[in-house]
């Protein structure tokens, strides 16, 4: 499809809407740019042309963590896909805001943005994650910013990517600490896949130096030979351990076990859903009136049972299911929740019914190397006929990969980054 100019100017929100309060049309406003806005922005579109939709994040690009880890430690020359979300908007045909959303009213239905107030018939939130410092007895945003710089993990937003990788680059040794974040947390493969390749990068580099893993959960059983065995003398795990403290002047950790120091880190602490999810009063509550930390929203229909104009998509929805709990954090379930929250809209919208859309996810994560074998993890959901929602995972080894993990991205790429 070919772009003109006013288009482009449209969609890069260099053109005013049209009455800034209300559009003549109907307006869905999708606030987070990831995997799950980008698909129900792009969808939208293309299921009901005649909304106006407008798609807002305070980054100019989308960054994807898929595929990332290799190329963190120089196994993989192919940097994270990146897409101006002007030339997404312009190609999709949706308006791009770059803002910071810093409110969501929705007893007036008004997402105030920058310097705009927008109204919306329907909004769609996919704000993604924050990292609970608080957990860590560090509530000082300044030291908090300042300790993210010097050594974030970098799984909040892609474009931390590069600045962790040359970081990695400039370490020439001594104890480089990685903690993992309690469950539930964003791509739960993640993590072991890139400790195992830290792991592989210290060793073949001939690094002088230990990787230190913190992790308050079971090790992930694909990686539990690789990580204890294999690298050994590069790994020292502490398995179910959680850090209660971090004093970053020392540059120490505290565990239940000890005290750990570190020269560098991947520093991850535990997550929740994010900020904007807090403001706009759409987090669950456990019994007894406790925050969960994660949103409340339908298993199905992602609605929230507070608003039924607000759908919650992504990596801040809470729990769907007694059976299992959330659904994993990936961004092939965020891309299929924002299918079917668009699904949802159009039908309101137009009329027009679709299937029941049920969330998946296929996830290739790399569980050695030299050489390379995958684990492939499969999960499926499906309704009992009581309404009951259950849930499948299936782990398959794969000793001799070739290229599944780039043919999977490169789909779901066409899906909503691509044309």
């Amino acid at each position: 499809m070919k772009t003109t100019r006013r288009q482009f100017l449209f969609a890069a929100g260099l053109m005013p809407l049209v009455g800034s309060t209300r559009a003549a049309n109907r307006r869905v406003v999708v606030v987070g740019g990831g995997w799950g806005g980008l698909s129900a922005a792009r969808h939208l579109r293309a299921l009901a042309p005649d909304l106006e939709v407008v798609l807002i994040d305070r980054q100019p690009a989308f960054v994807s963590f898929a595929l990332s880890n290799r190329w963190l430690v120089d196994a993989a020359a192919q940097g994270p896909e990146r897409h101006d979300y002007a030339t997404l908007a312009a190609r999709w045909g949706y308006r791009f805001l770059q803002a910071e959303v810093s409110s969501i009213d929705r007893s007036a239905g008004i997402v105030i943005a920058g310097n705009e107030r927008l109204s919306y018939d329907w909004l769609v939130i996919a704000p993604g994650i924050r990292e609970n410092y608080a957990a860590w007895q560090l509530e000082d945003p300044a030291m908090i910013a300042e300790l993210c710089y010097r050594h974030g993990g970098a799984m909040v937003n892609g474009a931390d990517l590069p600045a962790l990788k040359q970081r990695l680059a400039s370490f020439k040794g001594g104890d480089l600490l990685m903690s993992i974040p309690p469950a539930p947390y964003r791509c739960p493969p993640a993590p072991y896949e890139r400790a195992m390749l830290l792991a592989w990068w210290l060793k073949t580099r001939k690094i002088p130096g230990k990787l230190i893993i913190v992790d308050p959960n079971p090790i992930m059983p694909a990686f539990r030979s690789i990580l204890l065995d294999r690298f050994k003398d590069q790994v020292t795990y502490f398995d179910h351990a959680k850090i209660h403290q971090i004093d970053p002047a020392r540059q120490t950790v505290s565990t239940e076990i000890d005290d750990i120091h570190f020269d560098a880190a991947l520093l991850c602490p535990p997550q929740q859903a994010a900020d904007l999810i807090w403001q706009a009063g759409l987090i669950r509550n456990e019994e007894g009136g406790r925050p969960s930390g994660w949103a409340a929203q339908g298993a199905i229909d992602f609605r929230s049972p507070a608003d039924e104009r607000v759908f919650i998509i992504g990596d801040s929805s809470g729990m769907v299911s007694p059976a299992f709990g959330l659904y994993p954090k990936t961004g092939h379930v965020a891309n299929r929740m924002g299918l079917a929250v668009a699904q949802q809209i159009a039908t309101q919208a137009t009329g027009r019914e679709f299937p029941p859309l049920l969330p998946e996810s296929v996830c290739h994560v790399l569980s050695n190397v030299e050489p390379d074998e995958q684990t492939l993890i499969e999960t499926s959901y499906r309704q009992r006929g009581d309404g009951f929602l259950l849930q499948q995972v299936k782990q398959t080894r794969n000793p001799n990969p070739g290229g599944e993990d780039v043919v999977w991205a490169e789909a779901m790429y066409r899906d909503f980054l691509r044309p």
